[in-house]
């Protein structure tokens, strides 16, 4: 299940820590209505972080009846490098350091791994 709500939790944490510059990059598809096998909860979050420009949905499309998305972890890595930043994920972009050596020390030291206890 994808939630919304710790997205908004995550970016509430980072704003009262006086952080300004936040951009959270979900794929486009999770604009569509919820699958059983594909959650989704509480949509309109989504919404809103577009609205105040927080959030970034990445692009995909449909070709002969399947979604074709891009590669948003190349998204992620290619703005929190080239903005000096971190990036918040349980994904350890592997592929992406061996792909661009220069992404690799970084990777290393500014990707912060999280985990919701309790909605913490």
């Amino acid at each position: 299940m994808f939630s919304c709500h710790g997205t908004q939790l995550a970016v509430d944490w980072f704003l009262e820590r006086g952080h300004q510059d936040i951009t959270v990059f979900v794929p486009v598809w999770r604009k569509e209505q919820s699958r059983p096998d594909a959650l989704i909860t509480d949509q309109e979050i989504l919404r809103v972080l577009e609205k105040d420009k927080i959030l970034v949905f990445t692009p995909s499309r449909r070709a002969q009846g399947r979604r074709v998305v891009c590669y948003d972890d190349r998204f992620i890595v290619k703005l929190a490098y080239e903005s000096d930043g971190i990036i918040v994920s349980n994904d350890n972009y592997r592929d992406l350091a061996v792909e661009k050596p220069k992404w690799k020390k970084f990777i290393d030291e500014r990707l912060l791994m999280y985990s919701f206890v309790n909605d913490k």
